[in-house]
């Protein structure tokens, strides 16, 4: 009966420290990450003009632009892409979503909410009408929040649909430490330099 309280411990313990890495350990991952984009990519910022239409501009993986919501003291480099891996660097550009310097169509960015420094953390409290900055090497571009809404996780690609002016989705899980559902916010685009 000892033994068998002593595994049960050790279980415990286990389970304890697995759970414990996933919320705040991946965070080391992450800013480490973070920091190496950071350190390349803010002197690249509004240094070059929109590239071609269609032109591979990032790599997989490489920063993207540099995310900056106010009222929620978010701020960011975001990657190109969104798979398991890319989304541990930071949040993540939706590769087959318009990019901010077209002149039309949606700019699509996930994030993680529980893990991996949580970017999206306290997405849910970005009010309508708080802005959302994006800042990249073709210049810098602002939004302005004009819905927050949860939606089931089925489905949820609707939000990245490519027609209509000028506009910004962020996308993560819902609740926190779930992914049964998708916590969507849109902007509006206000201005660009």
């Amino acid at each position: 009966m000892r033994w068998f309280a002593y595994l049960c411990l050790m279980a415990a313990a286990g389970f304890g420290g697995y759970v414990g890495w996933l919320l705040w350990g991946t965070g080391l991952e992450t800013q480490r990450a973070q920091d190496a984009l950071r350190a390349g990519f803010e002197e690249t910022i509004d240094t070059r003009p929109p590239p071609a239409v269609d032109a591979e501009v990032t790599l997989p993986g490489g920063a993207y632009a540099q995310i900056e919501i106010p009222s929620i003291g978010l701020n960011f480099i975001v990657v190109e892409g969104t798979g398991y891996e890319t989304l541990k660097k930071g949040p993540g550009h939706y590769t087959d979503t318009a990019d901010p310097w077209d002149e039309g169509g949606r700019v699509g960015i996930a994030g993680h909410r529980t893990t991996y420094l949580h970017p999206f953390l306290e997405l849910d409290r970005a009010s309508i009408g708080s802005r959302v900055v994006l800042r990249t090497r073709y210049g810098t571009y602002t939004y302005e929040i004009t819905r927050n809404f949860v939606i089931p996780s089925a489905g949820s690609g609707r939000v990245l649909e490519q027609d209509g002016p000028p506009s910004l989705v962020l996308t993560t899980c819902h609740p926190r430490y779930s992914s049964a559902e998708r916590l969507i916010v849109t902007a509006t685009l206000l201005a660009s330099s």
